[in-house]
């Protein structure tokens, strides 16, 4: 069986859903049998190249808050990651163009380094003070995950490099229907949407895997956070 997952690094639900796909299918009989591929897909695409900014006054333009109902907004988001063991910065982020990490991620799938490179780039951006927007950092995680230092910066220097890999991942995304993220696909059957929790991707993993129509399962059905174009799940105001 093969699981796709689009997702994008600035996403912090992509981050969450991520870890709790993996305690899903950890939990999945036939775990061993499934192939997991991570697919492209940018939330501000149009956003230039090097305009970056801190988060938190991102959130407050975007939605129309206060700086402080922005960092209660981030606190939210920090409680799902904590409750999921991971580290989760409400301060101190960049947020900008996500169009490189997705070319070196495609790299990073050539040499069979894709799950590594995500997951470094996912710790870099949401638990630590490393902006994943500047290209040393870049090549500095790239060299983590075990890519080849010379590879990576030709790769980043040059912009046509993956460029139609990361096209493509977001024109299957447009026809799949998917216009938010993570979106998970399976055995291109069968999409589960959103940050679901983990018993709802163990079920999903075994509905598909017996062929069976994928139903709503769980109390999250299909409302679980994500993330699109217009912005991320956010909690009402008190």
């Amino acid at each position: 069986m093969r699981v796709e997952i689009w997702s994008d690094i600035a996403c912090p639900w992509c981050y969450i859903g991520k870890a709790r796909f993996e305690k899903g299918l950890a939990a999945f009989a036939h775990r061993d049998d499934v192939e997991v591929v991570h697919r492209s897909f940018e939330l501000d695409p149009h956003r230039a190249k090097g305009d970056t900014g801190p988060v938190l006054e991102m959130l407050a333009k975007k939605y129309g808050r206060t700086l402080d109902e922005a960092r209660a907004m981030e606190a939210h988001v920090a409680s799902n990651a904590h409750s999921e063991g991971l580290e989760y910065l409400t301060d101190g982020r960049d947020h900008g163009n996500t169009f490189d990490i997705h070319r070196l991620l495609h790299l990073a799938k050539e040499r069979g380094r894709q799950n590594e490179l995500l997951d470094l780039a996912y710790k870099a951006n949401f638990a630590e003070e490393r902006s994943v927007f500047d290209a040393e950092t870049l090549v500095a995680l790239a060299v983590e995950a075990g890519l080849d230092e010379a590879e990576a910066r030709a790769v980043l220097a040059d912009e046509t490099a993956y460029a139609d890999a990361v096209r493509d991942d977001e024109r299957e995304a447009a026809e799949l229907g998917a216009n938010g993220v993570p979106f998970f696909v399976l055995d291109r059957r069968y999409g589960v949407s959103g940050g679901q929790p983990a018993e709802v991707f163990t079920q999903a993993l075994e509905q598909a895997w017996q062929g069976r129509a994928l139903q709503p399962v769980g109390g999250a059905g299909t409302d679980a956070e994500a993330c699109g174009p217009d912005g991320c799940e956010v909690p009402p105001r008190a």
